[in-house]
């Protein structure tokens, strides 16, 4: 029999599946290599090992709520379907041109990343609808069905529709829609008006290219693995994690897979804002580092800041505006290719670099000893003493430190002179630079100073990297709370269901029109409620109104939050003086003179969040005894030390100073020289600095 209570998390990485299980106040986890060919296997395999963990059969697991990378992944790697774009003549090259704009202003041999789909691919029907979606010349059938007969006879599995000003008026997109309904019933189709309907053709169409470039994918994904579970005896309805940090369907995830691209990353901002919640902390950054990248968020106020607008494949040195963009609601973070299959190399200037290529899970870094010989962060944390060979993944997986050695002396140390430790050191102080500059550089666009925040690590790879983090960004506090390996599984298991609707409807402060605003968000909160209600039923749902708006002339929008009753009888001088007040938060001081724009309205529906107890906080508990230990290289010393090594279950209630090892199946916590830990009561391994003229 089905229990409610028995819920499973379930996160797709780059190299790991992580399988969490959640029976009541017990939570059972695991760890296992991510299967590319057919990412289910993993899913069932790491299922079973966590039911025989906690002695129950898959049956009685009532709910699985699972994040995937496989969207991001086919859309870095450029293997989704064969897909169509059908749009209005005069626009067949809008996901070329981009918005053009230089992302490196002084690169004279710039070169622009490839559209997912070439000119060839790219069809054109007649019919206009102006800036207003007032029909400006009309579309008829007779004009559309040579089109489709022309994707009929290509073979095209998917097909995207994205038409001038179909934010405002989608009749058009409808119509093409029908047509490709009746004569490629097989075909699937994505309408932007559905997709994103926001302003900004280019954002658009590319977004719904993307949904309809993964769609097949995704979906037939999806279908083996409710057939895969169905064969395993598991009945229970299955919820996807989407970007914006909530859960939808598994029928929405299907029909918008798009909203999947940073499901994985969105799960771990919401363990890392529960843990927030937990300890009261109103600025954090959340360190989520796996083994192919690393994500990083700030939490304010216990809420992961979000965005309207994100980067997939940023191909130029991570340089925002050099990927191709997806307009959807997310989580805003910054997400890097370094994990600990990152592979380094020495470059043409006889420098380290690190990532953005990862080993993955196959072949793996070298010390995986399943094919790869060239050296990973894993490689380097092994040589430097951070990992025990014989306990890694829980011992599942046995790494060899001769072949990590070899591999960093063959194509670091000869190139660069050095012995096995100086390449690992390099190696592991670039990527640990790499982290440090990307939230830095967060930051400073979000106009925050890091040394007020606190850390909260995350993910396999991310304890071994915190503390040294910490020390370059001058953090002084870290928390790595219990199953920080496999956190982001767990934060599916913290969110609520939620979906966010938006809509473009532009309209100045001088012409504000408070009856079409509160049209505009009854209809959005209608549509995002229904979403929310097909996967909660009767429970509790709660909304959330935003509006974007700038000055006049302005390029960008900043998002402006709304009460209820602000949101059911707006008026103008309202939403001035709330703009005029985030606007001088952000910038120092508004811009007298200029009217105010407002161009995207949104509604998010969720469930409320859960109830979270506070955490009574120890401050000095007793000192662990210290029975074993090893060499592990301290970064800042630059030097060998003689660290305590200790089991994480075993130092419940109890303080360690460092330099030390606290291990447990997922993970590795190195606490460095400068650190002292503090077992928190909720088992949160409290790290903070040591105080000024104690030994280091």
């Amino acid at each position: 029999m089905q229990q409610k209570s028995i819920r499973l998390g379930v996160d797709i990485g780059g190299t790991f599946t992580d399988v969490v299980l959640e029976t009541g106040a017990d939570v059972f986890s695991t760890k296992v290599l991510t299967t590319y060919a057919a990412p289910e296997d993993a899913i069932i395999d790491g299922l079973h090992q966590v039911c025989t963990k906690a002695d129950i059969a898959p049956s009685d697991i009532g709910q699985i709520i699972h994040g995937t990378t496989l969207a991001t992944n086919a859309l870095i790697e450029r293997r989704g379907a064969k897909t169509a774009l059908i749009t209005t003549e005069g626009f067949r090259d809008v996901i070329e041109m981009r918005t053009e704009s230089r992302f490196e202003q002084y690169d004279l041999n710039l070169v622009l990343p490839e559209p997912l789909l070439p000119r060839q691919m790219r069809y054109v029907v007649p019919g206009r609808m102006d800036a207003g979606g007032a029909e400006l010349v009309p579309l008829t059938r007779d004009q559309i069905e040579p089109v489709v007969d022309a994707i009929a006879k290509a073979g095209y599995q998917s097909v995207a529709v994205g038409l001038i000003h179909s934010y405002l008026n989608d009749a058009h997109e409808r119509l093409v829609r029908d047509v490709l309904a009746e004569r490629l019933p097989d075909v699937m189709v994505s309408l932007s008006s559905e997709v994103s309907p926001q302003m900004r053709e280019y954002e658009r169409f590319n977004t719904t290219v993307a949904n309809s470039y993964i769609k097949p994918l995704m979906k037939s994904y999806l279908d083996r693995l409710r057939g895969r579970l169905a064969g395993e005896g598991v009945g229970c309805p299955v919820f996807l994690m989407h970007s914006g940090g909530g859960i939808i369907s598994i029928e929405s995830a299907a029909e918008f897979p798009v909203r999947l691209v940073e499901s994985g990353p969105a799960g771990g901002a919401v363990f890392a804002a529960h843990i927030a919640a937990r300890y009261g902390l109103d600025k954090v950054l959340s360190f989520d580092m796996g083994g192919t990248t690393a994500k990083i968020c700030l939490i304010q106020n216990q809420t992961p800041k979000t965005s309207r607008v994100f980067e997939v494949a940023r191909t130029y040195r991570f340089k925002k505006g050099s990927g191709m963009p997806i307009s959807i609601p997310v989580i805003d973070m910054v997400e890097i290719g370094a994990g600990g299959g990152s592979l380094g190399h020495v470059d043409a200037m006889r420098q380290i670099r690190v990532g953005p290529e990862s080993a993955g899970s196959e072949p793996g870094p070298a010390c995986y000893a399943r094919g790869g010989t060239r050296p990973a962060v894993t490689d380097a944390d092994l040589v430097l003493g951070k990992l025990d060979p014989d306990f890694f993944a829980g011992g599942s997986i046995a790494l060899d430190a001769s072949a990590s050695g070899t591999a960093l002396v063959e194509h670091i140390g000869q190139t660069l002179e050095m012995d096995a430790p100086t390449a690992a050191f390099g190696l592991a102080e670039v990527v640990d630079e790499n982290m440090a500059n990307a939230a830095r550089v967060h930051a400073v666009e979000n106009g925050e100073d890091l040394s007020g925040y606190t850390m909260i690590a995350f993910g396999g790879a991310a304890p071994l990297h915190a503390a040294r983090l910490c020390e370059k960004l001058g953090i002084d506090r870290c928390l790595v709370p219990p199953g920080a390996g496999v956190g982001s599984a767990i934060g599916f298991l913290r969110a609520p269901f939620s979906f966010e609707a938006t809509r473009s409807a532009y309209m100045t402060l001088a012409s504000f029109d408070a009856g079409r605003v509160v049209t505009l968000l009854t209809e959005l909160q209608a549509e995002a409620e229904g979403f929310v209600r097909s996967c909660a039923g009767d429970a509790t749902v709660l909304s959330e109104y935003k509006v974007y708006m700038r000055y006049k002339g302005q390029g960008w929008e900043i998002p402006i939050s709304l009460t209820q009753p602000q949101a059911k009888a707006p008026d103008a001088a309202t939403l001035e003086t709330i703009f005029a007040e985030d606007y001088t938060k952000l910038f120092g001081r508004p811009v007298v003179g200029l009217d105010i724009e407002m161009t995207v309205w949104s509604v998010n529906a969720t469930t409320p969040p859960q109830d979270v107890a506070s955490v009574d906080q120890t401050a000095k508990p007793p000192e662990a005894q210290t029975v074993k230990t090893r060499e592990v290289f301290d970064a800042r010393l630059q030097s060998f030390v003689t660290a305590g090594v200790f089991a994480r279950d075993q130092i419940a209630a109890h303080a360690v100073s460092g330099p030390a090892v606290i291990e447990e199946p997922e993970t590795t916590v190195i606490l460095p020289s400068s650190r002292n830990l503090v077992v928190q009561p909720d088992g949160c391994l409290d790290i903070h600095i040591k105080p000024e003229g104690s030994a280091a």
